[in-house]
């Protein structure tokens, strides 16, 4: 059907019109896609002269259109309380406290305390920008310590507090650090990650901001390639085949410049203190110097528009620009998350030992976290205005066992409850992005309409709490578990079930998952 519409026997009306011109002057014809045509076909336009091509060609697109048709009437299937979310409003860093809290009760059941202190130090910060004068140098943010045992919500109320605000996040296990004087990763590479992953951040914000002058450049390129650099016969009529996608699938030559080489000069990563800087300004020099190699390689119109774009993206945004807004962003923004620091942590009768992951990092952490400079390869960062998060089970030990000036680093105590029944219910029905939303999403791909029986989601609340009591208690990431066994068969089908309607029980999940509950005794054997 393809080719006989670009050979012109077929198709009328002036849509086609550079379709047509486009077959006739570029010479070898390459089919466009069938989404094309399924789109003039969904609206109804006239655009086949006979009724047998018209019947054909509906023939050939039934089983796509079924397909889409489908997974766009299955979102209207959802359940009322489980239609999906419209998409979350931007980043904003002026939030109030109970804005905050609402934020992210839409994503985390519970946990009243610790939202309300994470609330309180994002307004915090906020507040200490519009002091004016020296006084906002003095103050300093009021770090918090969460206590509470695995899977009820810790990391996420810090990583959704972070993406609340767009400010620098990482995440990191204080069990993999070491002593100073010992081989392995010192605390200072917790500053040097989270640069690292503050420059992606930026790097990306500015991208999207100066989204359609790159994009601009982008089409112009491919332009050139297909017309020439010099004409500008059929320019207009190639831009709107090219902003159709109707020319993804054709070659074109791309010079793609070598890869950056800021890591070679630096074996550790960017984990120590980099090397001499002497190399690090000649590797600079080499990146910016205008005779940079790029090879010269044929790829498709759709995969070499991301190629282009970080061509044009690194022209115009600097790596200046990119590291004076990351430096930036972390000194006045940055959140780190510091999780098992129990782990670190020793019993009052047990203190003094030899173990380079216990106490000596404490140490090391101290002047981290009250206020320091650290150097990194982009330059030097002040923590002084880092908000530190940390969190612990607290079950071999307690929060008193830490060393005492690293308790008065961490004025803030927040204690996290442990789950029960009814809040792993809720934590299945009430978040926007639930499991049972994820899993109807998924399914919606294959047009496959899934529902879920509050009967069904109470039983796997059970099932969850149930396992946790009798095996090991790992809190909501149990759920992940029992749904997945739940799934399973009808995942495995969902290829073959477009356009059918699936509704999961109390009995079927009693089917799936009750012989896991019976066997919970033996699972403590199994390795």
């Amino acid at each position: 059907r393809l080719t006989d519409v670009q050979d012109g026997g077929h198709v009328q009306g002036r849509e086609f019109g550079p379709l047509l011109h486009t077959a006739q002057a570029t010479g070898p014809r390459q089919p466009a896609p069938a989404a094309c045509f399924v789109q003039r076909w969904q609206a109804g336009r006239g655009v086949f002269r006979s009724a047998a091509a018209f019947e054909a060609s509906r023939a050939a697109c039934a089983p796509a259109l079924k397909r889409s048709d489908a997974a766009r009437g299955a979102r209207a299937a959802y359940p009322p309380e489980l239609q999906l979310p419209e998409a979350e409003a931007e980043e904003d860093s002026a939030l109030k406290p109970d804005e905050v809290v609402a934020r992210l009760d839409r994503y985390i059941i519970g946990q009243a305390e610790a939202k309300k202190a994470t609330a309180i130090a994002i307004r915090n910060r906020w507040r200490r920008l519009q002091v004016t004068g020296p006084m906002r140098d003095e103050i300093t943010p009021k770090n918090i310590l969460m206590i509470g045992p695995t899977g009820v919500g810790k990391t996420e109320i810090a990583r959704r507090m972070a993406k609340m605000i767009g400010a620098p996040f990482i995440k990191v296990e204080a069990t993999k650090f070491t002593e100073v004087g010992f081989v392995g990763k010192d605390v200072e590479s917790i500053i040097r990650d989270l640069v690292d992953s503050a420059i992606i951040m930026v790097r990306a914000k500015l991208v999207d901001k100066k989204r359609a002058e790159i994009v601009l450049k982008v089409e112009e390129k491919i332009l050139d390639q297909l017309v020439g650099e010099n004409s500008t016969t059929n320019r207009d009529s190639f831009r709107a085949l090219l902003r159709q996608g109707l020319l993804d699938t054709r070659t074109i030559d791309v010079e793609v410049p070598e890869p950056k080489r800021s890591s070679a000069m630096d074996p550790s990563g960017g984990n120590a203190q980099p090397m001499n800087e002497i190399m690090i300004r000649f590797d600079k020099l080499l990146q910016q110097s205008p005779g940079r190699r790029a090879e010269r390689k044929q790829m498709t119109i759709a995969e070499s528009r991301p190629v282009l774009e970080e061509v044009f993206s690194e022209k115009i945004i600097t790596e200046e620009e990119v590291k004076r807004a990351a430096l930036h962003a972390v000194e006045q923004e940055g959140i780190v998350f510091i999780d098992e620091i129990d782990k670190i942590c020793s019993r009052t009768e047990y203190r003094g030992s030899a173990d380079a992951s216990s106490e000596g990092v404490q140490r090391d952490l101290l002047p981290l976290i009250e206020g320091s400079t650290v150097t990194t390869k982009h330059g030097n960062i002040n923590t002084d205005h880092i908000l530190f998060v940390c969190s612990g089970a607290f079950h071999q030990c307690k929060p008193s066992d830490l060393l005492a000036e690293l308790q008065g680093r961490l004025p803030i105590r927040v204690e996290l409850k442990g789950l029960t029944e009814d809040d792993l219910y809720r934590i299945l029905t009430e978040p926007a992005t639930s499991l049972i939303r994820q899993q109807i999403a998924l399914m919606a791909t294959e047009a496959v309409t899934l529902t879920f029986g509050d009967d069904a989601m109470r039983k796997m609340a059970n099932i969850a709490a149930q396992v946790n009591r009798e095996v090991e208690n790992i809190g909501a990431r149990r759920l992940n578990t029992v749904i997945e066994r739940v799934m399973e068969n009808i995942s495995f089908t969902a290829c073959d079930r477009v356009g059918t309607a699936v509704h999961i029980d109390e009995a079927y999940v009693d089917s799936q998952v009750g012989e896991m509950v019976t066997k919970t005794d033996l699972s403590r054997f199994i390795l």
